[in-house]
Parts: structure tokens; C-alpha cells; sequence
């Protein structure tokens, strides 16, 4: 019978019939390894080591190979009745499951195929008028101002917009190259002519700290994929650094070597709210308010549907569509019959 000794991190399997000596493997580094391989985000690999070690846990520790979709089904039902969690979070729950299974114990089983995810509600986004979005960058100031006019003026997500490096704002042509944005994909959207001056000024200051930390004997980045091995002096030049980075070095996680990452997303997320709160709006904007607005607005002037999906990085149109009914138009223009009387 073969148990399971939870640690930190990890869940080492331990058989009673292993060899004398032998190492025992562990789960949850095999979970690593493979996200690591396949080249998944260090968001997927917490939140998937997350959800398999709750679920080993919640079955008693018993091993995932003598389980499959009743244990699966039960699992997930306790986090919608006793968790109260949103269809999206029982859903990356479930792709978690999949994963260990799929990915890490090689097993497919048609059970698989039969467990639904939960529906996830369709709800319209939350939009600002161009008055209250004034109302708000006017909360701001410094790098929150310039970060929340980014995710506004080139339709960012907050995690696109502060995972840019100094190469991926092309000044002359005013554009930003966003890489692996939402589901790995590339691409191009606008650079605002209004915060041309003030990227200027943030590129010359990622110059100098970046210019200390190399006269310290730090200046390194973390690098996608293999382009560390492909480029090994990349991750100490200057195109290669965060556009937005921490004020702070720290140690990477994962390589173990110290260099300066990003901003934190929630020192962003703080100012925004404080600032939706100050302009004394009712709305529950968030940072990705911006981008829903961003969107919208350049509907509102009359940009086709195509245009702003490729700019947002929408794989399907449909997903894009859902800003014409943010207009109540569906894209006709209908007026009410109330406005017509008298």
C-alpha cells in the first residue's frame, strides 16, 4: 500500500516495496519538472502544485494513480458547496487534475473526457465614461499614473503591461510589442502619442538603476524559454530589463540567482482602487476596468470590431463582441422609442 508524506511543497510518495536505499520520488517535483518543460507560466506551476496537493489531502493522502472521476467529482463539488469558489476557479482546479494526470502519471482514461467544467456566468465588463476615467488618472500620479495610462491607452492587461522590457517600446513607430501575452501569443498594439515624453523619461531611469546594479555585480533578468542559453550575455543587457522594475532586487525562485524583477502588480492594484474611491465613483473599477474601457471607447468612435480585437490579442471574435452590447447598440445604433416622443 503505498501512502503519502505531505511536506512543504512537495508530497513524497513512499512505497512499502522500494528498494533499499532508493530515493523516494516526489510528486509534486515531478509536477514541477513538467510544467517546467512544457514551459508554462510560474503562476500555472503555484496554483497547479496548489490544487493537486489539496486534492492528495483531501482524499486522505491516498495515491492520484488508485483514484480517478468519482474522487475528481466529489472534490470539485466540495469547493462549489463548502468553498463557495467561482466557475473559474473549480475550473482551474479541474485543468490542474487533468494536468497530474495527462501530463505527469501518463494516464488518459475516458472518465476524463466526461466531467464538465462549471459554467462560467456571462457578465457585461465593467466600463468608466471618458469622464470618469479623467476623474480617476487624476487620482493618480508617478508611475501609477503612467502604468494606468498604459493599460487605458493600449488596451494592456496589467500583468502584459508591467512584464515589458525596454526593447518592447518602438518610439518611432508608436508601437509596444506584448509577448507571451495571454495564452503564450505575441503581439502588437498602440503606443499613445500623449505618454511618448514620460517612457522616455522611465527608460532613462531603468538606465541608471540598471547601469548600479551591473556596477554592484548584479544586472541580470529573467529570460523566457531558453534564451538564456541561446543569448548568454542578453540577461545583462539593457533591452533585455523590466521597463516597470522592483525597487527592490530579489532571488529568483526558481534559478536561484538574484536580479531585479517587475513591479509588484498589487502596488497598482491599491493605487487604483484608493483612486476609484477618491473620485467618487460608484462603479467597482479595477485595473482591468482600463483595458474594458479601452476597448469600448474605440468602438464608441467607431473602430471595426476586427481592429480592436487584434489590438486586444482576442483569439475569438466573439470574445471582443461582448463590448457592443457594453453600448447597447449590437453594433445598429438603436434608439429608444421614449427619446422619439413629444
Amino acid at each position: 500500500m503505498e501512502r503519502y508524506a505531505i511536506t512543504w511543497g512537495t508530497a513524497s510518495l513512499e512505497s512499502s516495496h522500494r528498494e533499499s536505499g532508493g530515493t523516494p520520488p516526489r510528486l509534486l517535483d515531478q509536477v514541477r519538472m513538467r510544467i517546467r518543460r512544457l514551459g508554462l507560466a510560474r503562476r500555472t506551476e503555484d496554483a497547479y502544485v496548489g490544487w493537486i496537493r489539496r486534492f492528495i489531502l483531501a482524499n486522505g493522502k491516498r495515491h492520484p494513480r488508485d483514484m480517478g472521476e468519482r474522487e475528481v467529482e466529489s472534490f470539485l463539488s466540495l469547493l462549489a458547496t463548502r468553498g463557495q469558489v467561482a466557475a473559474s476557479t473549480q475550473n482551474q482546479a479541474l485543468s490542474a487534475l487533468l494536468f497530474l494526470y495527462r501530463e505527469v502519471l501518463g494516464i488518459e482514461l475516458p472518465w476524463m473526457e466526461n466531467i464538465r467544467r462549471a459554467k462560467r456566468p456571462q457578465r457585461l465588463p465593467v466600463v468608466l465614461s471618458r469622464t470618469e476615467l479623467n476623474a480617476v488618472l487624476a487620482q493618480l500620479s508617478g508611475l501609477d499614473w503612467l502604468l494606468a495610462s498604459m493599460l487605458y491607452g493600449a488596451g494592456l492587461r496589467l500583468l502584459e503591461c508591467l512584464r515589458l522590457r525596454v526593447q518592447d517600446v518602438d518610439f518611432e513607430h508608436r508601437e509596444l510589442m506584448v509577448r507571451h501575452g495571454k495564452g503564450g501569443k505575441d503581439r502588437r498594439t498602440i503606443l499613445p502619442q500623449g505618454l511618448l515624453e514620460p517612457l522616455r523619461v522611465q527608460r532613462a531611469t531603468v538606465a541608471r538603476i540598471h547601469a548600479r546594479d551591473l556596477a554592484a555585480g548584479f544586472g541580470e533578468v529573467w529570460l523566457p524559454d531558453a534564451l538564456a542559453r541561446k543569448y548568454p550575455n542578453a540577461a545583462r543587457e539593457l533591452a533585455w530589463q523590466y521597463l516597470f522594475p522592483s525597487v527592490k532586487r530579489s532571488v529568483d525562485p526558481r534559478s536561484g540567482f538574484e536580479g531585479r524583477h517587475h513591479r509588484d502588480e498589487k502596488q497598482l492594484q491599491r493605487a487604483m482602487k484608493a483612486a476609484v474611491r477618491a473620485a467618487g465613483l460608484s462603479k467597482p473599477a479595477s485595473c482591468h476596468t482600463l483595458r474594458h474601457s479601452f476597448a469600448t471607447h474605440l468602438l464608441e468612435d467607431g473602430y471595426d470590431i476586427r481592429t480592436i480585437q487584434e489590438l486586444l490579442g482576442h483569439a475569438d471574435i466573439s470574445t471582443t463582441m461582448i463590448y457592443t452590447h457594453v453600448l447597447n447598440r449590437g453594433g445598429r445604433g438603436v434608439v429608444s422609442p421614449l427619446d422619439r416622443t413629444g
